[in-house]
């Protein structure tokens, strides 16, 4: 988890660190860029970007319930795609504003 703490914070050094919904969460101008937390047999990861089809398929073999990615603990974390999802989130909520 400190591991994936810090892949989030060197995507988006200029976020937010909090806590909300009892797990550490990210924001950008108040609005929550990513947030995760450690389960008995997977890391979710939640706040996930919609994207597009190729996007998407790349979240497929994670996706857990209502937009949420599941990692499983006995298998790598895709920390490139960790990245790549908090860079989307991004622009996502830059474009909200």
């Amino acid at each position: 988890m400190r591991k994936l703490r810090e892949t989030i914070r060197q995507a988006s050094p200029e976020a937010a660190e909090s806590i909300s919904y009892d797990m550490p969460t990210f924001k950008i101008k108040g609005e929550r860029l990513v947030y995760f937390s450690g389960w008995k047999s997977h890391i979710g990861l939640y706040s996930i970007p919609e994207g597009n089809e190729a996007f998407r398929r790349e979240l497929t073999p994670y996706a857990g319930e209502k937009g949420s990615l599941r990692f499983p603990l006995d298998r790598p974390i895709p920390y490139d795609l960790v990245k790549k999802i908090v860079m989307f989130r991004m622009k996502e909520i830059q474009q909200k504003k």
